[in-house]
């Protein structure tokens, strides 16, 4: 492994991972020899993570509706921070300097603390873990609850995949939520499963009920992502050179549902942990 200002890498075989801990704590890009398995960048040559191979979803995932929710009683803001948008999306963590507190040649770990401010009015801290082998990347996040009162909290993480001639998804879910025009999912409705070319696919949705591994596959590599969260959010634009295959605790917008614990969003009680993990194997097709 090593270290530059900038970032820092990790190898394992065929693969090499860049972090900028600086930048939101993400992935600036993912390499299997010379091929980028995730959108990638040289860590050196990003300048924020929201063009990055993939960034870490804390407290919330996606949006959170109109920048406003209650919680136990009392009303709280949020603040503007995806361009134009109405909401607020994908929480704090992913625009925010986290520290490294471990490296080595195929494992690294961040940090980061959150003082509750106009963004998230909540104490925390995270911590993200990342462990290379020469199949697989395995990343962990462990939240910590530090406000003194207990606080809504979702994890995930926003992987982007380079869309190649062939790029395909096979996963097997059970709900599809379809979106207003902000955003924000009104409707949920059967969707037994994803099985088709990228191509052909014009989704930007959350899933539920995901079962086994998303396959993702192109031409060049054949890829497993497994998770222990439950939800997916599955984006693939057409305009775009890639496409997103998204693990989350909880349904898009699940505070203002009538029921959020049903739908993924966790209470933690101060001084208690919240745990997710994902794994991305990776093999030539």
């Amino acid at each position: 492994m090593t270290s530059e200002p900038q970032g820092l890498e990790l190898r394992a075989g065929a693969l090499r991972l860049a972090l900028r801990a600086d930048l939101g704590g993400c992935i600036a890009g993912m390499w299997r020899d010379t091929l980028p398995v995730l959108r990638s960048t040289e860590p050196g040559a990003l300048t924020g993570s929201r063009q990055s191979a993939c960034y870490p979803l804390v407290p919330y995932s996606n949006r959170l509706g109109y920048r406003r929710f209650r919680w136990q009683g009392r009303d709280y803001t949020t603040q503007p921070n995806f361009d134009d948008n109405p909401h607020s999306v994908h929480g704090v963590a992913w625009q925010r300097p986290w520290e490294v507190v471990q490296a080595g040649p195929a494992r690294a770990a961040l940090r980061y603390r959150h003082a509750g401010d106009a963004h998230w009015p909540f104490d925390f801290q995270v911590e993200q873990t990342f462990e290379l082998t020469a199949e697989a990347l395995e990343v962990r996040l462990h939240f910590h609850n530090t406000a003194a009162l207990a606080q809504p909290v979702g994890l995930g993480w926003h992987p982007y995949f380079p869309k190649r001639t062939r790029s395909r998804l096979h996963i097997e879910l059970a709900e599809r939520w379809d979106p207003d025009a902000s955003g924000l999912p009104v409707r949920r409705v059967p969707q037994p499963g994803i099985d088709a070319d990228v191509a052909h696919l014009e989704f930007d949705n959350c899933f539920s009920g995901w079962r086994g591994a998303a396959r993702i596959r192109d031409e060049r590599l054949s890829m497993r992502l497994t998770s222990s969260l439950p939800h997916l959010v599955v984006f693939t634009p057409q305009a775009r050179p890639y496409y997103c295959v998204e693990p989350v605790s909880h349904v898009s917008n699940a505070i203002h549902m009538a029921d959020p614990a049903a739908h993924g969003l966790a209470s933690v009680e101060p001084g208690r942990a919240l745990e997710g993990w994902m794994r991305l194997e990776v093999a030539a097709a």
